[in-house]
């Protein structure tokens, strides 16, 4: 067998395992979505965000590009995050990166070609506007690392510079985000510390 047709033979199980657990699960799940939370992370193979937070399907809204980036002129990217605000009404969005990402790595080495290249040049402008704090930082692996953090913290802020966010705080609608990084040595998830749950907040950071 194939591991393309292994893929088949997992589902069923998968399916099978978790209807024998729980027999309405897939009816119920047909019906309706009603995550409380966004997932705005990294396409790395490696982070499969429902395993990492162990939730179900139908509990987490995930969006995933290449280093876990919030641009404005990203369409599919605000698709999702409207979608998650306006109609599904999350009431959190988590931007999560983990250490050792390709798309950091290739940023600050200039080793990215095509495409791809062009995307990472947000994370480059970024570490041309922290490279006073970066270029103190010796091992380039601690650099790499400490990279990743401040990639998800501005992408968090990009988040909250969002008329879709903007909007829903002006409307008193309860949403908060949060920045974590996740560790691929360890399995475990670290809150940066940087969550904002109002406008007020916001330009207090801004400051």
């Amino acid at each position: 067998m194939s591991k393309y047709d292994l893929l088949f033979e997992n589902n069923k199980a998968w399916a099978r395992r978790i209807s024998e657990q729980e027999p309405d699960f897939f009816k119920n799940l047909s019906q309706q979505q009603a995550p409380e939370f966004l997932w705005i992370g990294c396409s790395d193979s490696r982070v499969p965000a429902n395993e990492i937070v162990g939730l179900s399907p139908g509990e987490l809204f995930v969006h995933r590009n290449v280093a876990n980036l919030v641009v404005h002129t990203d369409m599919n990217c605000l698709s999702v995050l409207q979608y998650a605000v306006d109609v599904l009404k999350v009431k959190h969005i988590i931007v999560c990166g983990h250490y050792g990402c390709g798309g950091i790595e290739a940023a600050m080495t200039n080793s990215s070609k095509g495409l791809v290249a062009n995307w990472l040049n947000h994370v480059r402008d970024l570490l041309h506007r922290k490279s006073d704090e970066l270029d103190k930082i010796d091992d380039l692996q601690e650099r790499s690392n400490r990279l990743c953090e401040l990639n998800v913290m501005n992408q968090a802020a990009n988040v909250a510079r969002t008329n879709i966010i903007k909007d829903a705080w002006l409307r008193g609608q309860e949403v908060s985000i949060h920045s974590w990084v996740y560790g691929l040595s360890d399995g475990l998830v670290r809150d940066l510390g940087l969550s904002l749950s109002s406008t007020e907040e916001f330009e207090a950071l801004k400051e």
